[in-house]
């Protein structure tokens, strides 16, 4: 019967995760099947564990084995009883950069259309990316992603970063752009903002002339997904 408890709390935070869309603070698109997925199967096994659970006399259940099962139920405690919270400027020194993650876009998608975050923080994977990104020099991009200032940085220059995950948040990169013309001191690190302004791939180093920096609320789903 506890074993069927347990089973029962984990189907409950997967169907939880499902309905409640937390599950983007944890997984990639790519790997979002595993929720439903997870939830069913959980489901399943709660009902067959506890269909066969019931014995002429109970026992009681050894410590070792009651050890066990809190051990096991106790993420589910904590992810339901926990604030929802999400990777910010503070695991930046903790994470590897996008660049060199070996990830990447194709180029085609870099040379046309609308350039999203992916595409610029890939673009400096490649030579081929940048020359993809240096024929666009100009044009005007619409990017989302939280503040991020370095030491000794210009007072109207940020680092907008976002996040990029595979798979898990485990294997979370950071992605970065540097922008100029930020009004100075209304915009605080981890703050999320809107940026609009035109790109300049300078070097190895992408930079983008802000013409407009508006707060907004972080996004439902504040990962990436290459």
């Amino acid at each position: 019967m506890s074993a069927g408890v347990v089973l029962s709390a984990w189907a409950v935070l997967f169907w939880f995760l499902l309905a409640s869309g937390r599950w983007s603070l944890y997984l990639s698109t790519r790997t979002f099947w595993v929720v439903p997925t997870g939830a069913v199967l959980l489901t399943v096994a709660t009902i067959g564990r506890l269909a066969t659970a019931r014995v002429p006399r109970p026992e009681p259940l050894p410590s070792a084995t009651s050890w066990t099962l809190g051990v096991i139920a106790l993420p589910v405690v904590l992810i339901l009883a926990l604030p929802p919270a999400t990777l910010s400027g503070y695991a930046l020194g903790r994470r590897s950069g996008f660049v060199g993650s070996g990830v990447s876009v194709p180029t085609s998608d870099i040379a046309s259309g609308t350039l999203s975050f992916i595409d610029v923080a890939a673009a400096q994977s490649s030579k081929a990316g940048m020359a993809a990104l240096r024929s666009r020099a100009g044009e005007q991009v619409t990017l989302d992603g939280f503040v991020w200032r370095q030491d000794g940085a210009a007072a109207d220059e940020i680092l907008l970063t976002r996040y990029v995950v595979t798979c898990c948040v485990a294997d979370a990169t950071s992605a970065q752009v540097r922008v100029v013309n930020v009004p100075p001191g209304r915009f605080q690190p981890d703050d999320w903002v809107r940026v609009t302004g035109r790109i300049y791939p300078l070097g190895s180093e992408i930079l983008v002339d802000a013409s407009a920096v508006q707060a907004i609320p972080q996004p439902d789903r504040p990962y990436l997904t290459p």
